[in-house]
């Protein structure tokens, strides 16, 4: 039996993908997590084989989960699901130690068999995705400010950010401005923009 944790914001979502997969006779969903940070302490009381991990999550997103799970729980496989289908996000799937990669409107037959390819140790890895995410450039942003550009994204003030990553606002305002001369943009919404496209935030 595969045991499979479910981690996605959207309630539905994540209903649906639990339902989809109970109903095969060789994998059984044992957990479900609505964000990033509920995975670990998931996995410590219900442990998994596989964990499928959205990336757009409200507090962790997938990408930094799969990195934790590497260190916390090496034993268990990730596979990314999601709605973007980015280049950027493909790359930094498999840097975190993703095992595969799919987009939410994948056809079910290609989710379970992704599943059981996963867990038997293979990597889902699709050749054009892989060929885009090598032509993309690399993500030029530093953590800080991929944090900070993702808070500004949602319309956030300087001042609420500043509160938010506990930083003073001038050193808020000097990440926005490195961030925006590294996407070559004018703006901070810009830059998010084309750091969101990239698949860098």
């Amino acid at each position: 039996m595969i045991r499979v944790l479910i981690a996605d914001d959207q309630h539905l979502v994540r209903g649906a993908l639990a339902a989809l997969l109970n109903l095969e006779a060789d994998i059984n969903v044992v957990a479900e997590c609505a964000d990033g940070d509920e995975v670990a302490p998931a996995l410590d009381t219900q442990p998994a084989d596989i964990a499928l991990l959205d990336v757009q999550m409200p507090r962790q997103d997938g990408l930094r989960t799969a990195a934790e799970l590497k260190t916390s729980h090496p034993e268990v496989k990730v596979l990314i699901l999601t709605t973007f289908d980015r280049p950027g996000y493909f790359r930094q799937a498999f840097e975190a130690g993703a095992h595969g990669f799919l987009v939410k409107d994948s056809p079910p037959a290609e989710l379970m068999a992704a599943i059981r390819r996963v867990y038997s140790g293979d990597k889902v890895v699709d050749p054009q995705r892989a060929m885009l995410s090598v032509e993309t450039q690399n993500n030029p942003l530093t953590e800080r400010e991929r944090e900070i550009l993702g808070l500004a994204a949602t319309g956030a003030p300087v001042s609420k950010i500043a509160s938010t990553v506990h930083l003073s606002a001038g050193t808020v305002r000097n990440h926005l401005s490195n961030a925006i001369g590294k996407t070559n943009t004018t703006n901070r919404i810009e830059a998010a923009r084309i750091a969101a496209d990239q698949g860098w935030i």
